[in-house]
This record gives structure tokens, C-alpha cells and sequence, in this order.
């Protein structure tokens, strides 16, 4: 039988279910005895995710990045108490011997979120995903089993820039209309498109090419997360959210600038049995 989670656990719960569906079904999926670290952890990122749309303008923003960095370094400022996510993610810090650079390096990496700068290559996304998709599932795997963690550092790569790809396609809709492009100019320039042309782009050819040549981008990082090794049995949970990766990324390939209009996910069910069978297999 699984515990009960504690009071702020439950509230973090709460919190992924109405930010990111997927982690929070990933999360009850995780054993018990590992559970509220990796909901901290997950609930962590989800806020730093959502800092763009909490505020109007970047310094606001930074404010924000700032106080998880001042809570992680030991420099908080009031009671952490008072905030479920910060005292669950510092009990995760402590009960696990969590590195705090990593944590502190996903909320600096969230300050290219508050502005509309480009993102000019795909190694400027690689450095991006690993400081954030990438780096939330090593911290899992710290959790989860901080020995073979160490050996699956190759894999973890990967997967995290595969599923960045997916979500950065998946949230483009939102992206376009406040400005923003996180497919690298690099990719842009070889459909014949800049960022100005980019976000003014109808459905047409280029546009088309664009998205399927990010999309390619993110299934070859797949690709090479798989051809890096199996598993260790217990670190899969930690990659539970990657399943979403290759239906999404498969999709945009196959239809191009359609997924601007429509939502390329699989429904939730099948999300759910994806994570099921990489559990039971140990094959996404």
C-alpha cells in the first residue's frame, strides 16, 4: 500500500495536475517511496515553466527566477514554509543529496523564456534542453538511483533534447503569438526562412519544411537515446514523460505546419498506456 502523501505534497500534486498532466501521471507512476522528490522536482520545473505567462514584462520575470536561486543557494528571502513547491523541493535537496548546481542552471536557463531573442542553432537548443528537459530527468534519476544515474548520462541527453523538440512544437501556436521562436534560426535558414518570416509564414511550403526538418531534428536525438544503451529497470520511470515524444514529433514530420491549428498529442489514454508498456517492457 502507498502512503499518503504529506500535505505539500498533495498541493504540488494538485498544482502538475492542472500545469503538466503528463509529469503529474508519470509522477503516480513513480514508486512510493521516491514519489514526493520527484513530484518537488517536476512541480519545480513546471513553475519555472510558467513564469512567461505570469508576468508582462521580463524584470518581473527575473524576479521570480531569482527567488528559486536564492532559495536553492540559501539566500531565501521570508518563509519557505509558506510555499509548498520550495519546502518539497528543499526536502528533495536534502533527503537525496540533490546537486544544487543543476537546479539553480534550470532556473537561469528560463530567462531566454522572458524575452524574444532567437535561438540561432541547434546547439544553442541542445545547451537549453540539457539545462532543462535533460537536466529534470537526470535529477529523477538521482532520485530513483543515483549509482547507475551516473551511466546513463548519453541517454538522458538525448531523450531530454527529443522531448524539448516535442514541446517546443507542441507549445509553437503560443509561441508565434507572443513573438517568440525557439526552432533555431539554423534550422529556419535552411527552408528559406528567418524569425520576421517565420512568424508571419502562412501554411505554405516553407513553412512546412521548416517544422519537419525541427521535428527530424528531435527524432534523431531519439534515435541516438536508444542506440545508447538499455536502461537500468529502475531509472524508467524517471523517462516516463519521453514517451510523448515520438507520436508528437513523428506527427509534425509527417504534417508539417497542420500542427499549428490542431493538437497533435495522442488522447491521454494512449499517453497513459505508453508509460504502462516503457514500465513493463522497458521499451518506449
Amino acid at each position: 500500500m502507498s502512503e499518503s502523501p504529506s500535505a505539500n505534497e498533495a498541493l504540488c500534486l494538485q498544482a502538475l495536475r492542472e500545469t503538466d498532466r503528463d509529469r503529474y501521471l508519470a509522477a503516480l507512476l513513480t514508486p512510493a517511496d521516491r514519489r514526493a522528490a520527484i513530484v518537488a522536482l517536476y512541480a519545480y520545473n513546471a513553475e519555472l515553466a510558467r513564469v512567461r505567462d505570469l508576468v508582462r514584462e521580463p524584470l518581473p520575470g527575473e524576479v521570480r527566477l531569482q527567488y528559486w536561486r536564492d532559495l536553492l543557494e540559501g539566500a531565501a528571502h521570508g518563509e519557505t514554509a509558506a510555499n509548498p513547491v520550495a519546502a518539497e523541493l528543499l526536502r528533495a535537496v536534502q533527503a537525496w543529496r540533490l546537486p544544487i548546481a543543476p537546479l539553480v542552471a534550470m532556473a537561469d536557463a528560463r530567462i531566454f523564456d522572458l524575452y524574444d531573442d532567437p535561438m540561432e542553432t541547434t546547439g544553442m537548443f541542445e545547451g537549453y534542453a540539457g539545462e532543462t528537459a535533460a537536466a529534470l530527468i537526470q535529477l529523477a534519476c538521482l532520485v530513483l538511483d543515483a549509482e547507475a544515474a551516473e551511466r546513463a548520462a548519453d541517454v538522458v541527453g538525448h531523450a531530454g533534447v527529443a522531448l524539448a523538440v516535442a514541446g517546443a512544437i507542441l507549445l509553437m501556436p503560443i509561441h508565434r503569438a507572443r513573438g517568440q521562436v525557439y526552432m533555431p534560426t539554423q534550422i529556419l535558414a535552411s527552408a528559406g526562412l528567418d524569425c520576421e518570416t517565420f512568424l508571419a509564414a502562412g501554411n505554405d511550403d516553407r513553412l512546412n519544411a521548416a517544422i519537419q526538418a525541427f521535428a527530424g531534428f528531435g527524432l534523431d536525438h531519439l534515435r541516438k537515446a536508444r542506440a545508447a544503451g538499455q536502461l537500468p529497470k529502475g531509472l524508467l520511470p524517471a523517462f516516463l514523460p519521453v514517451t510523448l515524444a515520438e507520436p508528437v514529433l513523428k506527427r509534425a514530420a509527417k504534417t508539417g505546419a497542420a500542427c499549428l491549428t490542431a493538437d497533435i498529442r495522442p488522447p491521454q489514454w494512449r499517453r497513459q498506456l505508453a508509460m504502462m508498456r516503457l514500465l513493463l517492457t522497458g521499451k518506449p
